[in-house]
C-alpha cells in the first residue's frame, strides 16, 4: 500500500483556518431610560444567542424561513467550535457507507447509556444524515472515497464505526462555512455581548420570551455597556459552562448559559453528567490527546521538581502489552469510565494521571520514545501487541520504530496543531492531566427545542440532549439537527410581538441597573478573581471525574453561600465597564450550585458511578485492580441500573435550588403510512404537542 504524504499547503489549510470578516450589525431602533441610565433598545423577530456551529446554523435556517434573525455573541471566534477539537475531531452521523444504517440501532446505541429520552435520541438518528448533508451543501469537505462514500472510522461509544472528520479542527470548519452563509444571507451580528437577562412577558401559561438584556463594549450610552434586544424567539446557543472547572479543555471565557436560564424559570436536567477525559493543561494549549495522540503509543511518564522521571503505569498494568494497549484504547474510549478502571482496562490511565498530579509531579507524552518496560520486564516490541492494536497499526500502515513517526504517517496535522500553538512535540514531550470537557446535561428541552418558557428554545451544548454517555463527534451533529428542527418550530409558530412588551420590563430594568449601581458605588465586598479561583477549584476537586459524598455536600454548602453573597450585593464590580463578567460570574455561581445540588440529589437517593464520574464508597463493592493489588482508595459505588431510566430535572424556586425526577419519554413506535403522514405534514400537525 502505498502512503500519502500530505503537502505543508494541505497541512495549513486544515490547521490554519482564516474565518470571514465584516458582519452587518442592527443599530438601536430607540432608547429608554432607566434610573437615568440610557439603554439603547434594538429590535429582531429571532435573537441567537452564541456564535457557534449551533446557533449559526440556527440562525442561518431561520433567516430561510423569513425571519429577521440577529446574532449576539461575546465574541465571534471564541468558544468550542471555534478553538476546540482533538486529532480527528468527529462527527458522528448514520453511516452513508456500505450497508447504510438502522436509526432504530442509531438511536438505541446514542441512548445507551441511559437518562436520554427515546423521541429525542430517535430524532437525532434520523435528523443526521440531512443535518450533514446541508453542511456539506454549503461547503464543509468531509472526506470521501472515489465512490462518493463518507469516510468512516470507530470513536468512543461506538461500536459500529459512525465517525467522520475533516481534521483536528472539524467544528472550526463549520464555522467558517456556517459564517460564510450567514454573510450570504444577510444576517448581521452585535458582538462583545454577554447575555445578563432574559425579558419575560405575561404571567402563568401565558408567559412567554420578550426580549434580552446584554453588556457589551459600548459605553456610548451608558457606563455598564447595558443594551436591550426585544424579540420575539430566543435561541440559546451559548454552549457548555467551561468556566466552571480549574481542570478544563475548554477554551477561555466559555460561560454557558445555565444560571441566565435559572433565573429566568427554565428547567434544566442531566447536569450530574459531563464528560472528563485526557488533555493538555489549560494553561497551555487546551486540547483532547484522543485519537491518534495515544494510539501511536508515545510513552506516558511523570517527573518530579527535582526532575526524576517515573514510569507510573508499570504500576498499574501487568505487562508492557497490557499497558500499551490500554494507552492506545485511550483514543477510542477518551472519555473517563468508571467501569473501565476495572480488570485493567483503559481508565485506569486516567486514575493513574490523576494520582501522579496529585503527588505534585507533572506528567507528559514523549513521542520520541516507546513505551519503558512494564512490570513484567518485556521490552515494547511493535509484534507484541494485542490483535486489534496490532490490527489497527497494520491497516493504517503505521508500524515504524518511533511513536512520532507512526503519528507522522497516520496523522500529520495532529503534530501542526500544537506546532502552530508553540509547542513542538517532534523535539519535546507534551504535557498531560485529566480535563473536564463538555456538559451532557443542560436546558431541558423537547424534541422541537422548546423549553417550558414560551418562546425560548436551546440548541448545541446549553441543552440537555444526551444522556449519561454520547458517542464521540454525537454532539457537534446534535446541535446542527435541532437547530434546524428549532427553526422549522419558529416558523410554525409566527410569533408577533406583544403590544406593551417593552412597558412590562420596567421593573426587571429598573431592578437590574440598581444591583450594578449598589455593587459598583463604594461596594466593599468580594473580588470577581477570587469568585473565579473559588468556584474553579470547588468545582475540579469536589465534583470533578473523581467524587465522593460528603466532599459533595459541603461543596454545595460553600456554593449556596456564594450565591446568597450575589443576592446580598456582596460581590464587587469594581470597574463599570465589567459589568458584563460582574453577570458572567453571577451566574456561574448560580450554575455550579446547581450541578452540586443535582449531584447531591443523586448522591443522597443512593446514586453509583456512572458515565466520566466515579464515586468514591469505601463501603461499596467497586474495586479496581493494580498490578501491586487492589486500589482500595478508589473502591467505588456501582451504578444501579433503575437510575437509567429517570432524569434529575433543577429549577430554580423561591426558596432555592429544587431537584425533582421524572421518568424518560417515550416514541410512538406505531407503523406510519405516507398518504396519513403526509397530511399532518402539510397541516402542521407534527408541531403539535403529543400528550
Amino acid at each position: 500500500m502505498t502512503q500519502t504524504r500530505l503537502t505543508p499547503e494541505i497541512l495549513t489549510a486544515l490547521t490554519r483556518i482564516a474565518m470571514p470578516r465584516g458582519f452587518a450589525s442592527l443599530p438601536p431602533e430607540n432608547v429608554v431610560q432607566v434610573n437615568l441610565c440610557d439603554l439603547p433598545v434594538h429590535s429582531c423577530q429571532t435573537l441567537v444567542i452564541g456564535s457557534g456551529a449551533a446557533g449559526l446554523r440556527a440562525a442561518c435556517e431561520a433567516k430561510r424561513r423569513g425571519r429577521e434573525v440577529l446574532v449576539a455573541t461575546g465574541g465571534m471566534y471564541m468558544g468550542t467550535s471555534a478553538c476546540s477539537g482533538s486529532d480527528k475531531q468527529t462527527l458522528h452521523t448514520a453511516s452513508t457507507g456500505r450497508n447504510g444504517d438502522n436509526f432504530e440501532v442509531l438511536a438505541r446505541d446514542l441512548a445507551a447509556g441511559g437518562c436520554m429520552d427515546e423521541d429525542v435520541a430517535y430524532v437525532e438518528a434520523v435528523g443526521s444524515i440531512g443535518a450533514m448533508a446541508g453542511l456539506q451543501y454549503i461547503g464543509l469537505d468531509l472526506p470521501e472515497d472515489r465512490l462518493g462514500a463518507v469516510l468512516r472510522y470507530q470513536t468512543d461509544h461506538d461500536e459500529y464505526g459512525r465517525a467522520t472528520s475533516c481534521g483536528p479542527r472539524t467544528s472550526r470548519l463549520m464555522v467558517k462555512v456556517l459564517l460564510e452563509e450567514a454573510q450570504r444571507l444577510g444576517i448581521p451580528f452585535m458582538t462583545g455581548a454577554a447575555a445578563v437577562k432574559i425579558l419575560t412577558t405575561g404571567e402563568g401559561e401565558g408567559r412567554c420570551v420578550s426580549g434580552l438584556v446584554v453588556a457589551n463594549k459600548s459605553t456610548e450610552h451608558n457606563p455598564y455597556g447595558l443594551a436591550v434586544i426585544a424579540c420575539e424567539d430566543l435561541i440559546i446557543a451559548t454552549g457548555g459552562p467551561g468556566e466552571m472547572y480549574r481542570d478544563s479543555v475548554y477554551p477561555k471565557k466559555c460561560f454557558g448559559a445555565l444560571g441566565l436560564a435559572l433565573e429566568a424559570g427554565l428547567e434544566l436536567s442531566n447536569l450530574t453528567e459531563s464528560q472528563f477525559g485526557i488533555g493538555t493543561p489549560r494553561e497551555t494549549f487546551p486540547w483532547n490527546l484522543s485519537g491518534t495522540y495515544v494510539q501511536v503509543m508515545p510513552y506516558v511518564f511523570s517527573r518530579d521538581a527535582a526532575g526524576n522521571e517515573f514510569n507510573f503505569l508499570a504500576d498499574y498494568y501487568r505487562s508492557t502489552r497490557e499497558l500499551v494497549s490500554n494507552v492506545f484504547r485511550k483514543g477510542y474510549q477518551w472519555p473517563f469510565h468508571a467501569s473501565r478502571m476495572l480488570e485493567f482496562g483503559s481508565s485506569l490511565v486516567d486514575i493513574a494521571v490523576h494520582l501522579e498530579i496529585r503527588k505534585g509531579r507533572e506528567v507528559f507524552l514523549d513521542f520520541l520514545r516507546n513505551p519503558l518496560p512494564g512490570k513484567d520486564g518485556a521490552h515494547f516490541n511493535l509484534d507484541d501487541l494485542e490483535p486489534d492494536v496490532r490490527a489497527y497499526l497494520e491497516n493504517n500502515g503505521a508500524l515504524d520504530a518511533l511513536p512520532i513517526d507512526r503519528l507522522v504517517r497516520m496523522n500529520p496535522l495532529a503534530i501542526e496543531l500544537y506546532r502552530m500553538n508553540g509547542i513542538d512535540i517532534t523535539k519535546e514531550p507534551l504535557r498531560m492531566a485529566v480535563n473536564n470537557q463538555h456538559m451532557n446535561g443542560g436546558i431541558e428541552i423537547d424534541l422541537w427545542g422548546r423549553t417550558n418558557l414560551a418562546g425560548c428554545y436551546a440548541v448545541g451544548e446549553a441543552a440537555s440532549t444526551h444522556g449519561v454517555t454520547r458517542p464521540g463527534g454525537s454532539a457537534l451533529i446534535s446541535g446542527q439537527v435541532f437547530a434546524t428542527r428549532v427553526a422549522k418550530h419558529i416558523a410554525h409558530e409566527a410569533r408577533q410581538r406583544r403590544e406593551g412588551a417593552e412597558r412590562s420590563w420596567a421593573a426587571s430594568l429598573a431592578e437590574l441597573v440598581q444591583e450594578l449601581e449598589t455593587v459598583t458605588n463604594g461596594c466593599d465586598g468580594l473580588a470577581l478573581d477570587g469568585v473565579k479561583h473559588d468556584i474553579q477549584k470547588r468545582m475540579s476537586e469536589a465534583a470533578g471525574f473523581v467524587c465522593a459524598e460528603a466532599d459533595v455536600t459541603s461543596a454545595l454548602e460553600d456554593a449556596l453561600a456564594l450565591v446568597d453573597a450575589f443576592e446580598a450585593g456582596a460581590v464587587a464590580l469594581r470597574e463599570a465597564k465589567r459589568a458584563g463578567d460582574y453577570f458572567m460570574w453571577k451566574q456561574m455561581a448560580l450554575s455550579s450550585a446547581a450541578v452540586l445540588q443535582a449531584l447531591n440529589h443523586y448522591l443522597k437517593a443512593g446514586g453509583g458511578s456512572r458515565g466520566a464520574r466515579v464515586i468514591l464508597d469505601d463501603g461499596s463493592t467497586g474495586l479496581p485492580e493494580t498490578v501491586h493489588g487492589p486500589l482500595e482508595a478508589f473502591r467505588f459505588r456501582p451504578e444501579r441500573e433503575k437510575d437509567k431510566a429517570k432524569k434529575i430535572i433543577v429549577r430554580q424556586t423561591a426558596d432555592g435550588i429544587a431537584c425533582c425526577e421524572r421518568p424518560l419519554k417515550g416514541r410512538d413506535r406505531s407503523p406510519v403510512y405516507f398518504e396519513r403522514g403526509w397530511g399532518e405534514f402539510l397541516s402542521e400537525q407534527i408541531f403539535q404537542t403529543e400528550g
